[in-house]
């Protein structure tokens, strides 16, 4: 809705009622918004039309804040609402993130190298690190769980819908620098055609219906 600058809006931390995370805020003109979406300075462009698709295309009230160092989408909430959201989401939905960075992972390894599957998986680590990914916080936890059998016998990290968005979005910034295209992002139903049908319904329902439903189809 609104295009906004550093000096417009005040941005806090508060703690999670329900977990041990802290949550960043945004307060504009008394109402509350949360972080969405967070690009580098050099993506203006794919920042400004990831926005004006939300707001003009889905209907959401979200804010872009421009800064020198990076731009920020962020969407109206309130904060009451932190208090019932589950601890997790779906195993499932878990399941098939790590599916599909594991194959983004592994085709750049396959078409460009180790060398720069390795540079992959730093510059992903980098920029979920600021995101507060549980189980995320060094280039091991991240080699751990590009290695690991999402569909074998393994606990999957306590990650939710937030959790979820910000990884799929970095592996979809990082897939198209790496890759040189997006086609990755329309290959969903052969990514992830080993997962059960209706586990595989049921996450492409809940990415449709996300903040990243026109990335990823």
């Amino acid at each position: 809705m609104f295009i906004l600058q550093r000096q417009d809006v005040e941005i806090a931390n508060i703690q999670h009622p329900k977990r041990e995370q802290q949550i960043p805020i945004l307060k504009y003109q008394d109402q509350t918004f949360r972080l969405i979406s967070v690009f580098e300075a050099a993506q203006a462009e794919e920042a400004k039309n990831v926005w004006k698709d939300l707001t003009d295309n889905q209907g959401k009230f979200c804010v872009l804040l421009q800064e020198d160092h990076r731009h920020s989408i962020w969407g109206r909430f309130k904060i009451d609402q932190l208090a019932t959201e589950g601890d997790s989401v779906p195993t499932a939905h878990i399941q098939a993130c790590l599916i599909i960075t594991q194959v983004v992972y592994f085709d750049i390894e396959e078409l460009l190298g180790g060398r720069q599957a390795k540079l992959f998986q730093k510059e992903i680590t980098k920029g979920l690190q600021g995101r507060q990914i549980p189980q995320i916080t060094s280039d091991k936890d991240m080699d751990k769980l590009l290695n690991v059998d999402p569909l074998g016998s393994f606990t999957p990290p306590k990650w939710n819908d937030q959790h979820l968005i910000a990884i799929l979005q970095e592996t979809y910034r990082l897939g198209k620098d790496f890759l040189g295209n997006t086609n990755f992002a329309s290959e969903l139903d052969e990514i992830l055609q080993d997962m059960p049908d209706e586990d595989q319904q049921s996450f492409l329902k809940w990415l449709k219906a996300s903040t990243l439903g026109k990335q990823w189809r």
